[in-house]
């Protein structure tokens, strides 16, 4: 309760002080509308079914790359962490592709797939795969090796290992890496609809609103929406890593 209670006051401290910067005129409030005005079109635009949809299809599009980056990255995760020669071979490459950014690649997607729902799903997928993956691999690295060599000694195959004995070890570590994915891929999903002009979408919305009518209030109400949804799904995620977990400490030790 403290720390909600906290959080409440730094929001609000936040807002009276942008109300304050916009009504003195130190900003313009064409450009810069203050809260007052961007919290009612916040509301206005939760009872607008297009905006709605626009909502519904930015998050069926996040939900979509995280469950693909989780399909993809915990396996590799899974298989370069208990392959050292593996890793090794694919260090070179990995190291290559992580440090690219989402919007670098945005031309290119648009050439290859187009500015259809693939593109910001393709891309949020190739941002939010890296941290899954390193953290199984990390989690990896702190296994117990007695209870591998005992599986082994067992005769278990190595992807009865992987599934029954690695995997529930590492599980703390892979949940922080899906954590950490879920805003970056938030962030991709959105970021695309907004460079790629995407049908629908928050990104695409902002993108008209800032184009078309020149709105800023629209502008800005779009983005806090966006950041409302980031918000909730880190809580959610937290929360429940909490519960899920309450004897690990991996928040504290495992990479991003």
């Amino acid at each position: 309760m403290k720390k909600l209670l906290r959080g409440l006051a730094g929001l609000v401290g936040f807002l009276l002080l942008w109300e304050v910067v916009v009504q003195v005129g130190l900003v313009s409030k064409t450009f810069t509308p203050p809260p007052s005005v961007v919290l009612v079109t916040v509301g206005d635009l939760l009872g607008d079914p297009t905006f709605l949809r626009d909502i519904v299809a930015t998050m069926l599009a996040w939900l979509i790359a995280i469950a693909i980056a989780i399909a993809v990255g915990v396996p590799a995760g899974l298989l370069l962490g208990s392959v050292p020669a593996l890793r090794t071979a694919t260090a070179a490459i990995v190291e290559f592709l992580r440090p690219i950014p989402v919007t670098a690649l945005v031309p290119l997607v648009l050439l290859v797939i187009g500015s259809g729902p693939d593109a910001k799903i393709t891309l949020a997928v190739y941002a939010s795969l890296w941290p899954i993956m390193f953290n199984t691999i990390y989690g990896m690295g702190e296994i117990d090796p007695v209870l591998m060599e005992t599986a082994r000694a067992c005769g278990t195959s190595r992807f009865r290992m992987l599934s029954s004995v690695a995997l529930p070890q590492t599980a703390p570590f892979v949940f922080t890496g899906i954590r950490l994915s879920a805003i970056i891929s938030l962030i991709a999903v959105v970021s695309v609809e907004f460079l790629a002009g995407s049908e629908v979408g928050l990104g695409s919305f902002i993108l008209v609103a800032s184009t078309g009518s020149i709105r800023f209030d629209l502008v800005l109400a779009g983005t806090v929406v966006a950041g409302v949804l980031g918000y909730l799904i880190n809580e959610g995620l937290e929360q429940l890593g909490k519960r899920l977990f309450k004897w690990s400490t991996v928040d504290r030790e495992a990479i991003a």
